[in-house]
């Protein structure tokens, strides 16, 4: 699991294809997350939980396979991109954004980049299967950044980046026609799933508002939400 606060940003060195598949090696600026990396190891790139096959002082790779390219970005990194970088979490550590999972939702397309006073906003259109996810003041992962998201339409959202954000981290060089990856926030996807499908083995009780045992608006208002 991550957070979506990146720690450095890093640059390809080197793409190897394979069919439909590539090894990516990827040059740390500092070596942060390196520090105790280990082979097998997680670390994401530009919001993608890539596992590490080898490692040097400030160099790691790692396998992308079929599935990973066609959902994200990485497809279309080439040598001297540049690329957010962030270590798994650790049990103890701080958790600085929100739950970020490192798997690709999808992609979006950057329409608007604009100035506001220390602020910069990036409007992102994207499809509607990722839009219905995002919710105005709640949390979006793009390229593996934890954003608070400022407006919402039916074809597009906006995030409001602040300068140190922005500084550390790839946005610094997007531009409008970038596409970016793109997380929607767990929770919604879990509780989405968990009222499409009946509870198996459900009866009807006070607790559950069908024999189905599906979560409905009236099982929630009794349950105080």
């Amino acid at each position: 699991m991550f957070t979506g606060i990146v720690e450095e940003v890093g640059m390809i060195e080197q793409v190897v294809s394979s069919g439909n598949s590539c090894v990516l090696t990827i040059r740390t600026k500092e070596g942060i997350v390196l520090e105790d990396a280990r082979i097998g190891d997680s670390i994401a790139v530009n919001g993608v939980c890539l596992t590490v096959t080898e490692r040097g002082e400030k160099t790691f790779s790692a396998d992308v396979m079929h599935e990973t390219l066609d959902r994200s970005t990485l497809k279309t990194l080439k040598n001297g991109s540049l690329v957010n970088l962030e270590r798994a979490m650790p049990a103890n550590g701080r958790f600085g954004g929100h739950i970020v999972s490192g798997h690709i939702d999808g992609t979006g397309t950057i329409t608007r980049i604009k100035q506001d006073a220390n602020a910069v906003w990036f409007t992102v259109s994207c499809e509607p299967r990722l839009l219905r996810y995002i919710v105005e003041k709640a949390s979006v992962a793009i390229e593996g950044i934890s954003l608070t998201v400022a407006r919402v339409t039916a074809s597009d959202f906006s995030v409001s980046v602040i300068p140190h954000t922005r500084a550390v981290t790839n946005l610094a060089f997007k531009r409008v026609g970038d596409e970016v990856n793109i997380e929607n926030d767990i929770m919604g996807k879990y509780v989405e799933r968990m009222m499409a499908f009946p509870r198996e083995g459900a009866v009807p009780s006070g607790n559950v508002a069908s024999a189905s045992g599906e979560i409905t608006e009236e099982y929630l208002i009794k349950c105080g939400f």
